[in-house]
Parts: C-alpha cells; sequence; structure tokens
C-alpha cells in the first residue's frame, strides 16, 4: 500500500567515525503503509546507518523526519517518545532479566498502564512462543527466540516506525522464514518496518520497497520485486 504520508524520511544523511567516512549523502523514505528494505552486504555502512538514524551517532550532515518534523540528532530516547523504536542488531537484551521485565522496560517512556497491559497481550499473541515462558531468564532462550523477544520488547514502546537491524543474521533457516512472518505481521498492525537486511532474499521477498548501500552510499533503489529480478542483484546478492 502506497500512501502520500512520509512516515519516516532521510535526506542527504552523511555520517564518520573519526575522520572515516561511514556513510555519504543518504537518502531514503518510509512511507505510511510500507515496509522498506535496506539491503547491503557486510561493512556496506547499513549498521551506521540505523545508528544514525536512532541517535547512536551523531550525523555530519542531512536530515532525518519523523512524520514531516525534524528529528535529526535527538536522543534515542527522544526519538522512543516521538513513535521511533529501533531491534539492535545482536538483540542487545539482558540477559538475567526476566521475558517479562525486558517486555516491561520497552514501555519505560509510557505513562499509560492499561494500555500498556493490552498492548502486552497483543504483543504475545503476536508470539505465542513466548506467552507460558514469561517468568524465564531471557538469556536462556534460543537465538531465534532471543530475537523475538528483541521484536516484541520493541514493540512494547507502542512505535510507529520500527526500525530492525540484521533480525535473520545468524538464524537458521526456518528461523529466518518465522522472523519473515513476524515482520509482515507486525507491518499489518499499522507499524512502519525499515528493515536492514544482509539477507537479501528474505528481505526482498517481505518488502514493497528497498535500497541498495555500498561503500556508504544508496547505488540502487526500485520496488522490491523489480529489485529482485534485476540481474546484477541476482548476481550481488542473491547467489544466482
Amino acid at each position: 500500500m502506497k500512501s502520500d504520508v512520509i512516515a519516516l524520511s532521510v535526506a542527504g544523511l552523511s555520517a564518520s567515525y573519526g575522520v572515516v567516512p561511514a556513510i555519504s549523502d543518504v537518502n531514503l523514505k518510509v512511507e505510511a503503509g510500507q515496509i522498506v528494505t535496506i539491503v547491503g552486504a557486510n561493512g556496506a555502512g547499513k549498521s551506521t546507518l540505523i545508528k544514525t538514524i536512532c541517535g547512536l551517532v551523531r550525523p555530519t550532515a542531512g536530515k532525518v523526519h519523523l512524520f514531516g518534523e525534524d528529528v535529526t540528532g535527538l536522543s534515542p530516547d527522544r526519538l522512543v517518545r516521538k513513535g521511533l523504536s529501533v531491534v539492535p542488531e545482536g538483540r542487545r537484551l539482558f540477559g538475567e532479566m526476566s521475558l517479562l521485565e525486558n517486555l516491561e522496560l520497552g514501555a519505560f517512556s509510557r505513562t499509560d498502564p492499561a494500555a500498556v497491559r493490552s498492548d502486552l497481550e497483543r504483543v504475545l499473541d503476536l508470539f505465542p512462543e513466548l506467552r507460558d515462558r514469561l517468568a524465564t531468564s531471557a538469556g536462556t532462550f534460543s537465538g531465534g527466540q532471543q530475537q523475538m523477544i528483541a521484536v516484541a520488547r520493541a514493540l512494547m514502546s507502542a512505535p510507529k516506525v520500527l526500525l530492525l537491524d540484521e533480525p535473520t543474521i545468524g538464524l537458521a533457516p526456518a528461523i529466518v522464514d518465522r522472523i519473515a512472518e513476524i515482520v509482515t505481521a507486525v507491518a499489518a498492525t499499522g507499524v512502519n518496518v525499515l528493515l536492514v537486511e544482509q539477507n537479501a532474499e528474505t528481505a526482498l521477498a517481505v518488502a514493497q520497497y528497498a535500497y541498495i548501500l555500498e561503500g556508504g552510499r544508496v547505488v540502487s533503489e526500485d520496488a522490491a520485486e523489480a529489485l529482485a529480478k534485476s540481474p546484477e542483484v541476482q548476481r550481488a546478492y542473491l547467489g544466482i
């Protein structure tokens, strides 16, 4: 579904680590109702782009807009309050804390207990594998289950835009398929999704629009289905 509403836009975004450029003049947008993906090889700058959007890396140039509001350089906690949430690469769970405590932390910025309880039920409906293990320490779950917890925790902030950084990395093929199903289901609830993935096959299958990132720059963009059929993309990213 396409919309005139732009949920997230990035214009001319650049960032560096010291004097070393990491991303340069990146332009992209997520229209309301879309799953958009950024595909690229390891080291292409994908994670730096996500960190710059969500306030963990300060941009050296460019702008980030959330539903038309300039949010460039805001701290991550302020961005969460404005409706932007991220599932970081590597999940970053609090392993000694219970599953429920991790989910409750996802709602740290909210002041509506009844709505938080309602959202907890919705999240557990989305992840039935987790419902009966709320008291279990998060660190004892499998890698795939921990990825589900990380997504569930992000959803507990009631985001309007969800950023996912390499959610399938290191997971078995069956779990990759489950994560793809979850991303689609999350989008169906009205959350706009920006998916960063090295697994181009999965990313292009679930997204409506895609950007190819190489050397910190966007080198190609198109409808995801069209890019998946591109001979260049097939050779470089799909192993065809």
